[in-house]
């Protein structure tokens, strides 16, 4: 059963494990298991917002077996229907620097093997995601950033890789190649699955290195770097995080909540 406890949604990435000052924590069950964490409940500027770590608390879920299904169904299920989805990511292209922020409008999917939707029959259900991230919030988080002087760009493509290893040279360098600028583990499926519930959903990429196909000015990827680099921007994704929630307009302008009209043979 739904209830109605947020209304806005936070996954924390890598060395972003918390977000609300003072918050009620709650246990949610779903029918797709238990998801990463509790989820913490609370306001920021006056709107209810959950947040919760998308690899637990202690990062104790790497990207390949993180609970996506009941992550974004806990979401779902406390009465989310924007869900912002912050993660630490990899350059493809030079021009894209290290402090960075990404706001991405397309992605590529290279995982294997997860559950990835929720609709397994026996109803065909076929989402489009031609254009997967809300463009609402998009804007949004573009406009905002750009308010307070953090370097983001407003469109890039994420290209999403299995893990828990980082790329090869020869990998790193085909993804570049193709014109790609993010590379992330997270990414697929959680904006899908946000989709399928008909939820609106944007992604925050927080560039942590350059990966290591980057010609000229990348070595090979450490955990230690990408961390290090994460917890000097937590200062200014919580800022921004702070200053986009209050104004997520309270109707959706967007057509993601009728994601499902049309899909189902």
């Amino acid at each position: 059963m739904r209830e109605q406890l947020a209304e806005i949604g936070v996954f924390g990435g890598s060395g972003f494990y918390q977000l609300l000052e003072h918050r009620e924590e709650r246990r949610i069950d779903t029918p797709y298991g238990p998801p990463s964490d509790v989820l913490h409940l609370g306001e920021i500027g006056g709107r209810r917002v959950a947040f919760l770590p998308r690899h637990g608390a202690a990062h104790q879920y790497p990207a390949h077996v993180v609970n996506y299904r009941a992550n974004v169904w806990a979401m779902w299920a406390v009465g989310v229907t924007r869900l912002l989805g912050p993660c630490a990511a990899g350059s493809l292209q030079p021009h894209i620097r290290p402090g960075d922020f990404v706001i991405c409008d397309q992605f590529v999917d290279r995982t294997r093997g997860r559950a990835d939707t929720y609709y397994n029959g026996p109803t065909a259900t076929h989402i489009s995601t031609a254009d997967p991230y809300c463009p609402e919030l998009r804007a949004l988080a573009i406009a905002t950033a750009r308010e307070l002087g953090i370097p983001v760009h407003e469109r890039g493509t994420v290209v999403v890789i299995q893990g828990p290893r980082f790329s090869t040279r020869a990998e790193s360098r085909w993804f570049a190649s193709q014109g790609w600028e993010v590379i992330n583990m997270t990414q697929y499926p959680e904006c899908v699955l946000a989709r399928e519930l008909e939820l609106c959903y944007a992604n925050i990429s927080l560039i942590t290195d350059y990966d290591v196909g980057v010609e000229g000015v990348a070595g090979p990827v450490t955990a230690d770097e990408i961390v290090r680099v994460f917890n000097r921007n937590n200062a200014r994704l919580r800022e921004l995080l702070h200053a986009l929630i209050p104004r997520i307009p309270l109707t959706r302008g967007c057509t993601c909540g009728r994601a499902l009209e049309g899909a189902r043979l």
